[in-house]
């Protein structure tokens, strides 16, 4: 795949659409033309700074999430910052925040905070719904399940009896 370069031209609003059909299409090496050796994003699970750094990223994630893809639901701008709430959907095949593979599908709902400048990321922040990929792949119950009930039950009494101990203790 050839890389592309968006064109100067672009809106904050336009070179974001840019950069979401480019991580849909996988393209890592078109996205280089965005970021810089000072580009910081932080991830979740991880702090990247550099193309370099920030290509092997999302390379790993399109390993991971089969049929990865990103839908931008809303792009707002204000200056140099902007901020994207996104959908990815895909099929969880490989490693994903600790998590290795079980095949499953996940939908999950995230926001990213961009600061651009002059048409490159100076840096980003990346959110999302950590709690539903976890009941998505498996790692919690579903919410209101048997099993999800029973493990709140057994946390929330382990909490009345840590503060009831430290009651005893006078603390």
């Amino acid at each position: 795949m050839s890389a592309t370069v968006p064109p100067p031209t672009l809106s904050t609003t336009e070179l974001l659409r840019w950069v979401f059909e480019r991580l849909n299409d996988h393209d890592t090496q078109s996205l280089r033309a965005i970021w810089t050796p000072a580009t910081v994003d932080f991830f979740p699970d991880a702090m990247c700074t550099g193309e370099d750094e920030i290509a092997a990223y999302f390379e790993d994630k399109f390993a991971a999430v089969e049929g990865f893809h990103l839908d931008p639901v809303v792009i707002v701008a204000d200056g140099d910052d902007a901020l994207v709430h996104w959908r990815m959907t895909g099929r969880h095949v490989g490693p994903l925040l600790g998590v290795d593979g079980t095949g499953r599908p996940i939908a999950l709902d995230g926001i990213d905070h961009f600061v651009l400048r002059e048409g490159v990321v100076i840096e980003n922040t990346v959110v999302f719904d950590q709690l539903s990929f976890a009941r998505q792949v498996g790692l919690l119950p579903a919410d209101r399940s048997a099993p999800d009930r029973a493990l709140k039950g057994a946390f929330n009494a382990r909490t009345r009896l840590v503060a009831a101990v430290r009651r005893a203790r006078g603390r």
